[in-house]
């Protein structure tokens, strides 16, 4: 006879199947930590060894959606934390630098506990080399998505602020996004909303008030330097600008018919560059 009662036992085998159950790739957890005075929610989801992702200039991260589940499908755990002023992240805007950003996202870090593979888009790659710099205990690599070479022309600035300005029409929005954004033949028009103008004007203020050299070299990190084949920021003649600089520690990687707005034109090509060089690391 049992020592056990009947509903205990019942119980206590429901707790056993809960506790056995695995996380599915396509669960997202919404958690935030405190950094000084900013306060920086994230998503989480999956299981296994970190990777973070910062979103470009003026944009979030909630779009990442299908890549962050492709990648914990392939045994990954993706943070997407967003960056102040978009959704529940809040702290100063102004007289802030790249290493008060890097601060933000090494806080969601630490709050998940080991070292993260760090991914930033576009701008947000050059938060992800300041994170690199300013914390290499936290830091296992940098992927570099769609980054810009050392210079670019202004006309592409131009239409980041065009493409910002509530003011802007519809046509010219789509135009500037065609122009820095999108490869031709790919659809833009996911991206005429989920911008924030303020977030823009802060991170671009941010730029001004850091030094190129605290970051440009992504501290000691491996780099994943994971270019569209299209893309205006990154024409073809720099495509080895940093592995010419950084040697063996940088990997180049370019994906066809895509441009500025990588991760959103090729999601399921930059989930497996980013999975296959993050497995070559090793877990």
């Amino acid at each position: 006879m049992s020592l056990w009662p009947n509903g205990c036992m019942f119980a206590c085998a429901l707790a056993a199947i809960a506790f056995a159950a695995p996380v599915r790739a396509d669960d997202v957890v919404v958690k935030s930590v405190i950094t000084g005075d900013a306060t920086i929610s994230y998503r989480a989801q999956g299981q296994g060894p970190l990777i973070l992702f910062i979103a470009s200039t003026g944009r979030g991260t909630e779009e990442f959606g299908d890549l962050a589940k492709d990648l914990a499908e392939r045994g990954y755990r993706v943070l997407r934390p967003e960056p102040r002023g978009i959704g529940a992240s809040k702290g100063p805007m102004t007289g802030v630098s790249f290493h008060d950003f890097a601060n933000d996202f090494a806080a969601v870090i630490r709050n998940e506990g080991g070292k993260a593979i760090v991914a930033g888009h576009a701008y947000g790659g050059w938060i992800a080399r300041t994170l690199a710099a300013d914390h290499p205990e936290l830091t296992r690599g940098v992927v570099l998505v769609a980054a810009g070479a050392r210079k670019w022309p202004k006309e592409l600035s131009d239409a980041i602020t065009l493409i910002n300005d509530p003011a802007s029409t519809r046509e010219q929005r789509l135009a500037g996004l065609r122009l820095a954004f999108f490869a031709k033949g790919n659809d833009p028009t996911a991206w005429l909303d989920g911008w924030h103008q303020d977030v823009t004007k802060s991170q671009r203020a941010a730029r001004k008030l850091t030094k190129q050299a605290d970051w440009w070299a992504a501290g000691k990190a491996p780099i994943l330097d994971l270019q569209g084949g299209a893309d205006p920021f990154r024409p073809a003649e720099s495509r080895n600008e940093l592995k010419a600089e950084f040697g063996d520690r940088v990997t180049v990687a370019v994906i066809d018919n895509a441009s500025h707005a990588l991760p959103a034109e090729k999601p399921a090509e930059t989930t497996k560059a980013i999975a296959d060089w993050a497995d070559r690391l090793g877990k």
